[in-house]
């Protein structure tokens, strides 16, 4: 019941979208600026926000951050190894990035404050650092270093570098990491601003979503899409916290942090893919389908999950 009531919402945006493209109210120009607003302004502040605001001391969890970092990291690198010998290496990135980005913020954290109670807040701000920075930051990389024709390592190098650096989802939690290093304080108008454009990121991105599926273009695939979704999809859900609970198991973690782990690393997809698939106009129809899925096939898995850990 905690997965489908939170699942719920998520439906419910979505389907909002998908009825207002339908309906014509907004067009594929209105979707792409959209996404650019979340990219560029709601996404950033959240991770400056969430980056500013950590404490070594308190998300300082070496077993758990091993535990469920090295499930996202492992499927993520797995994801690319057996899809870059097909696609491009930006779209395998993508598709590395579907399959490891769990819905760690949006629905992780009232999945585990409703099924671990407190002790579940903490496990899910580890996990949102390191999927919603460490990872994100990776997968642009790759994706930047993909989009390079440049055959000299060192000229590569260079124009990642600059692209990196001009990505505001790459700048702001370093900028909110250096901030937390130095202990400044952000004023309090500039810290509500903030929370006020980082509670967008994940409605707007939903919307987006819905939006994408709505258009005429979007109800079209083809059987290699249908077995790439399909594959996101058994990665994501199965094979990511198979992997959480064996490493959680295997370095003896507490009862609680083995159960965020598993179930943190069992989230289905989360939006970061969309929003960077529609900025590069990438693998959108694979990406968007593949949380659609993952969304609802999560309400059995996630349950089965909770089962397995108690």
């Amino acid at each position: 019941m905690a997965a489908l009531i939170v699942i719920v919402p998520i439906f419910a945006l979505i389907l909002a979208g998908w009825l207002t493209r339908r309906l014509g109210v907004i067009g594929a120009q209105g979707m792409t600026e959209l996404n650019r607003f979340v990219v560029w302004l709601s996404l950033p502040a959240l991770l400056f926000d969430l980056t500013a605001h950590a404490r070594l001391a308190e998300v300082w969890q070496p077993g758990f951050v091993l535990a469920f970092g090295a499930s996202v990291v492992g499927v993520f690198v797995l994801t690319i190894l057996l899809r870059v010998r097909r696609r491009p290496l930006a779209d395998a990135a993508l598709d590395g990035l579907g399959a490891a980005y769990g819905n760690v913020a949006f629905m992780g954290f009232p999945v585990m404050t409703a099924v671990l109670g407190p002790p579940g807040l903490m496990a899910a701000t580890i996990a949102t650092l390191i999927v919603v920075c460490m990872l994100f930051a990776a997968a642009v990389a790759l994706i930047e270093t993909g989009l390079q024709a440049e055959a000299r390592l060192h000229h590569l190098a260079l124009k990642v570098g600059k692209a990196l650096l001009r990505n505001p989802l790459v700048v702001a939690p370093l900028l909110g990491g250096a901030a937390a290093v130095a202990g400044l304080a952000i004023p309090d108008p500039l810290e509500k601003a903030l929370k006020m454009l980082g509670g967008t990121a994940s409605p707007c991105a939903l919307i987006t979503i819905g939006l994408f599926l709505g258009g005429k273009t979007a109800s079209a695939s083809n059987k290699g899409e249908n077995g790439s979704i399909a594959l996101l999809v058994v990665l994501k859900l199965i094979v990511q916290p198979l992997i959480a609970l064996a490493l959680a198991k295997a370095l003896d973690l507490p009862v609680v942090l083995t159960r965020g782990a598993v179930l943190l690393a069992a989230m289905p997809t989360g939006t970061g893919p969309f929003m960077l698939a529609e900025f590069y106009r990438r693998e959108v129809s694979v990406t968007s389908k593949t949380i659609l899925i993952s969304t609802i096939a999560s309400a059995a898995t996630l349950s089965a999950c909770i089962a397995m850990v108690y």
